[in-house]
């Protein structure tokens, strides 16, 4: 979607999220987005250009491959993670225009990965910990905890934001230097 302000834009089967830039205002931006969709779907014409899978491609094609589909090498327990994510937590979360991706389970850990809109929404942190972590260590033993998972990208941009913000607390005097970078979530990068 080439439009001024649009800075990204995720779909699902049912839903579609578009993220602006900070300085763009939806009052201008909206109904040039609302007529480019209307226009897509009423055409019939495709959103995404797909192509074959070639002999040894890997990278993009690896990542949309969809993380919770089953696999035969997948242990047991990976088997139950994926199907709770799916059956019960990606649901949830794709009605909040995001998704899910299942990165692994090291440690009694499971490393996950937030998409679309609630990668960025505030309250991302109490749904991966107290939702998603939650609901798999109540139904799987094996479960210890859930880790978030960022792209360096996303890393880059959470230690530039903790800096940023420590350095508002710092000239408002509000409260005392905190350790800057480190929040409250795990992090690993991705």
């Amino acid at each position: 979607m080439n439009i001024d302000g649009v800075t990204s834009v995720f779909y699902g089967a049912d839903f579609i999220t578009v993220t602006k830039a900070a300085d763009a205002n939806w009052a201008h931006i909206r109904p040039e987005i609302f007529a480019l969709i209307t226009e897509t779907i009423t055409s019939g014409q495709t959103i995404v250009n797909v192509q074959e899978k070639k002999e040894g491609d890997e990278g993009q094609e690896a990542a949309e491959e969809d993380s919770l589909a089953y696999n035969e090498d997948d242990s047991e327990v990976v088997g139950m993670i994926k199907e709770l994510l799916e059956t019960r937590i990606r649901p949830a979360i794709q009605e909040d225009g995001g998704d899910i991706e299942f990165r692994g389970f090291e440690d009694g850990n499971v490393l996950l990965k937030l998409r679309g809109a609630c990668r960025t929404c505030d309250s991302s942190t109490v749904t991966l910990k107290n939702g998603i972590e939650g609901m798999l260590m109540h139904y799987i033993e094996e479960v210890k905890g859930v880790i978030q998972v960022m792209d360096q990208e996303e890393e880059i941009a959470v230690q530039e934001f903790a800096k940023f913000e420590e350095k508002l607390r710092q000239q408002k005097g509000a409260v005392p230097p905190t350790t800057v970078g480190k929040g409250s979530l795990d992090t690993v990068a991705g």
